[in-house]
């Protein structure tokens, strides 16, 4: 199938220009100064944002579905309220429960070859269950233990060669050789809920961390004395960061430092997405629990931060008003950087001739318009 799009601001990671694009077949065949031509299917972005669709490397769920329930749809749940958001690819991130069936990872390895309908299903980030319970946040102790080869292989097992991704507390005894099989088999080891030090972090960046969940959120924070984690990850060039840019997991304040240090090549925009994403505010459940969304954030009745509800375009308009960077700047953290953490670049993250045809067209106000994955619309707002 042919599709072309006419008269749009195209935005790349690098640069801005007018024009259009002609898709065949599922990928980009050529990039357009000018407007025109003929496809199947025609759109005119009549002056509307066309970016590389958003990649989101952190989602627990959406849409009313959880990467944890039990069923064989959430994913098809999950992708399509991801693309009403501009995302056309994400991790699904859950947890691992030591000793039980994990028939919630089970059932999404059954339904991740399918199509979903919206956002392509990219793999599984865990979180944990390599992880520190002083820094657990929401994740339950059930889904927590020490550092275990055993437990690595049978995770690696049961998330049948999908796993992209997986959270872990380097200073606990073990977790090193863990970090280099990951590292080893192309795993991206992520730094996260964890009471390491400023040493700690380093030593595990030297092992193969060169990533960092939700900055800020669930590590030790910084003093004069005890620099902790955040020096060292400021100060590791090779090192990105997911940012949870609500204005709540980070304040505005907090967001504008850490990108003046880190800079936009470093910085990685995720939803930490719940259930309630997309849905009215209210009481949900997650593993059990149950938390309220209010003013797109999830939290426990205790106060406890627990994610978003805020889709991935609206991250990015809060982004953009809190740093005052160029429009651009959100092809690259939303869609560029995600993608190279994966090693994706070379099919996705921008916009360009021979890469899989994964777009988003937003209106001024950053509202999705429509979201195109393979070169099939997958979201419009005005159907």
């Amino acid at each position: 199938m042919s599709l072309v799009i006419s008269d749009a601001l195209i935005c790349n990671p690098d640069r801005m220009f007018k024009g259009g694009v002609v898709v065949e077949d599922g990928l980009i065949k050529e990039l357009r100064k000018e407007s025109g031509g003929k496809g199947e299917v025609e759109i005119d972005a009549s002056g509307r944002f066309l970016f590389p669709g958003f990649i989101d490397l952190h989602i627990q769920g959406a849409g009313g579905a959880d990467m944890l329930d039990n069923s064989r749809d959430k994913l098809h749940i999950i992708s399509q309220t991801c693309a009403r958001y501009g995302v056309t690819g994400f991790l699904g991130t859950t947890v691992y429960h030591p000793d039980e069936a994990n028939m919630h990872i089970s059932s999404a390895v059954q339904e991740a070859h399918q199509d979903l309908g919206g956002a392509r299903f990219l793999g599984f980030h865990l979180e944990g269950p390599f992880i520190a319970p002083k820094k657990r946040g929401m994740i339950q102790l059930t889904s927590i233990c020490a550092p275990s080869a055993k437990v690595l292989e049978d995770i690696i097992e049961i998330t049948g060669g999908l796993l992209r991704m997986m959270t872990i507390a380097p200073e606990l005894r073990g977790s090193i050789e863990i970090i280099k099989r990951l590292v080893d088999q192309s795993i991206v080891a992520s730094f996260g809920h964890s009471t390491a030090s400023y040493e700690e972090t380093l030593r595990s960046f030297e092992a193969g961390i060169n990533h960092v969940t939700h900055l800020f959120n669930a590590m030790n924070q910084m003093h004069h004395r005890a620099p902790g984690p955040l020096l060292a990850i400021f100060e590791s060039e090779g090192v990105t960061a997911q940012v949870i840019s609500d204005g709540v997991h980070i304040v505005p304040p907090m967001i504008r430092f850490a990108v003046s240090i880190l800079g936009s090549d470093r910085c990685i925009l995720i939803t930490d997405g719940m259930r309630a994403m997309g849905l009215p505010e209210g009481t949900y459940i997650y593993d059990g629990i149950e938390y309220v969304s209010k003013g797109g954030v999830a939290r426990y009745y205790d106060g406890t931060l627990i994610g978003t509800t805020l889709g991935l375009n609206q991250l990015a308009r809060r982004f953009l008003d809190f740093t005052g960077l160029p429009l651009h700047t959100v092809a690259k953290v939303a869609s560029w950087n995600p993608a190279s953490v994966l090693g994706l670049t070379g099919r996705k993250g921008s916009i360009e001739e021979g890469k899989d045809a994964d777009m988003v067209i937003l209106n001024r106000d950053f509202s999705v318009w429509k979201t195109i994955v393979g070169g099939k619309i997958v979201y419009d707002s005005e159907a």
